[in-house]
């Protein structure tokens, strides 16, 4: 999802078309059907699905206007691309990606919007990016190991290398971690023990269901009820919850965190990590880019959508028909069959007109909030996650590219830091974040706990905290920096928010949402968003055939209005 609107005018008049307004807006494709419910958790056969494309044409051929050049939007284009459409996408930023864009300063250095990290279980972006010839080449697998950095240089991880996967090699990380004390693995491994993650093993179904219903309560609540301890919470479980989704224990929802731990448990590669090999702008976006303009898709750059043009229902008031869309400073009119807002949560509630809200359906995404975020990145002369060799700390000579820089290579956890998750990307992403001649390059994200800072205290902050947990890092200097603040970034994944979340379809028959916080049953994720995007083609595609397909519904709106136009006089010329 990405911002690809402003906030909109009343645009909208009494409709002479037929109503195209239906009541309940459901899963119609197979497709979309396919990547929600338990069974979509198993399913590998979504990366085939992503990689092949749709697997039909269809015989209308629409025209589509997608609003936002985020993830979720390029992945929809795709689809209906290769299924016959003509489709146009609105993207108010000069760059695409969403929350995944980054871009290059004036001195070619490369800056993002978080830290982008890619789990085993992400099948439908791989499917993607296999599609696209980006996979093999531009994703840099890591140890499976996930590694907590503590005060003092200490390390803890949850190693899940272990001859014997899952669920046997998540239970020996447990229990092997040095990350807890003795008493907090008891009671970690009681708590764990009456999980639904347990039942899963054996009911799948049973389990799965279960984490549906905990949406109602926070990690936390869940974790203590039966045994969990507050040290496990507070040297472990906070520093995921944070990576997760930004939040701790204590206000994330448990549905959100015991969906990504049932697929750690079910699947041994959902926690291995892979890192991009340099920036998301080439090693995802460039290949995605190349393939859409292949397909004749035109993205439009620095072109916000300002109006979304309906018609109302004359009796009751309410949207029925999106006529098309206002783009740009020149509001320019742009008229389409069919309509998707690929937006974020800020940008979905810009976007959409205000009458729109009297529909529940739309009303119901208002409840939805975000978490700010800040990605604070510093470059140093040496190698910061360097801690057993200090000479090997401080050499930076020749060249130490394709990842043979000292230190870490892979994502750091620590809960010693306000920064949850870190990297150091000239290591672990080095295609465009090493330069020969320097060192580390750390890129941490800061949660709502600093973005009020200024960035100038907030790189001070990240110094002094690196400092804190690699005491050796102190003999570095940083000669570089840069702070990326997002005051709207992931949907807040509380308690209590599932329910507000819509489906890809709307009341409307030709308007339809993708991102990540649309439903999906995954996390407001690239992932997610990937998800949602192959969502919105199938249920597109599904619809646009037939005598009350989407173009049919187009034509007639259309004819409704060519009726009721004034009839053109023919010119009168004098007899003589």
């Amino acid at each position: 999802a990405t911002s690809g609107f402003v906030t909109p005018s009343a645009s909208s008049r009494p409709s002479l078309a037929v109503r195209s307004t239906v009541e309940d807006p459901t899963f119609t494709s197979d497709g979309a059907k396919q990547q929600i419910g338990n069974d979509s958790f198993l399913n590998q056969d979504l990366m085939s699905r992503a990689q092949n494309g749709p697997g039909k044409k269809n015989e209308e051929s629409l025209k589509i206007g997608i609003v936002g050049a985020g993830l979720a939007g390029m992945v929809a284009a795709m689809d209906l691309a290769d299924a016959g459409h003509e489709v146009e996408m609105f993207e108010l930023r000069p760059f695409v990606g969403g929350k995944v864009s980054s871009w290059q300063d004036k001195d070619g250095n490369h800056i993002e919007m978080g830290l982008h990290v890619f789990f085993g279980c992400y099948y439908n972006l791989f499917g993607i990016m296999k599609r696209t010839g980006g996979f093999d080449e531009n994703l840099r697998i890591k140890e499976h190991i996930h590694t907590f950095v503590n005060e003092g240089g200490k390390l803890g991880a949850l190693d899940f290398q272990f001859p014997i996967g899952a669920p046997v090699s998540g239970l020996q990380a447990f229990a092997k971690t040095e990350q807890l004390g003795v008493e907090d693995k008891f009671h970690n491994a009681v708590r764990l023990g009456t999980s639904p993650i347990v039942r899963a093993l054996v009911d799948f179904d049973g389990g799965m269901d279960m984490v549906r219903e905990l949406d109602d309560i926070t990690f936390t609540q869940w974790f203590t009820q039966l045994g969990g301890s507050r040290g496990s919470l507070d040297r472990m479980w906070d520093a995921i919850a944070y990576a997760l989704g930004f939040l701790d224990c204590d206000t994330i929802s448990a549905r959100a965190m015991l969906t990504i731990f049932m697929l750690f448990a079910i699947r041994t590669e959902a926690s291995v990590l892979r890192m991009l090999d340099g920036s998301p702008q080439t090693g995802l976006h460039d290949p995605i880019i190349k393939y859409l303009e292949d397909r004749n898709v035109k993205i439009n750059l620095g072109t916000p959508c300002r109006d979304i043009v309906h018609d109302l229902d004359p009796e009751t008031g309410l949207p029925t028909r999106i006529r098309g869309i206002k783009v740009g400073q020149k509001e320019e009119f742009k008229e389409f069959d069919a309509v998707v807002a690929a937006l974020d949560v800020p940008g979905i509630k810009k976007v959409l007109p205000e009458n729109f809200r009297k529909l529940d359906f739309f009303d119901k995404i208002y409840n939805l909030d975000t978490v700010p975020i800040a990605t604070v990145q510093v470059r140093f002369d040496g190698w910061v996650t360097e801690l057993n060799d200090e000479a090997r700390m401080m050499d930076i000579s020749g060249d130490q590219s394709d990842g043979r820089g000292g230190g870490i290579d892979n994502l750091l956890y620590s809960v010693d830091t306000e920064f949850s998750c870190f990297a150091d990307l000239a290591v672990t992403s080095p295609g465009d974040y090493y330069k020969e001649g320097e060192g580390s390059l750390i890129q941490a994200v800061f949660d709502e706990r600093a973005t009020s800072r200024s960035n100038e205290q907030l790189v001070e902050d990240c110094i002094t905290q690196l400092h804190n947990i690699f005491p050796s890092s102190k003999k570095l200097k940083c000669t570089w920096s840069n702070v990326v603040k997002l005051g709207q970034s992931l949907y807040r994944e509380k308690t209590g928010q599932d329910k507000f979340r819509p489906t890809q379809a709307t009341p409307i028959s030709n308007f339809f949402l993708a991102g990540s916080y649309t439903y999906q049953d995954y996390l407001d994720s690239m992932e997610g968003a990937t998800r949602s995007g192959l969502m919105v083609a199938d249920e597109i595609i599904a619809r646009a055939d037939g005598p009350t397909g989407l173009k049919s519904l187009s034509r007639a709106a259309k004819a409704l209005e060519d009726a009721a136009a004034p009839a053109k006089k023919a010119p009168f010329f004098a007899k003589e």
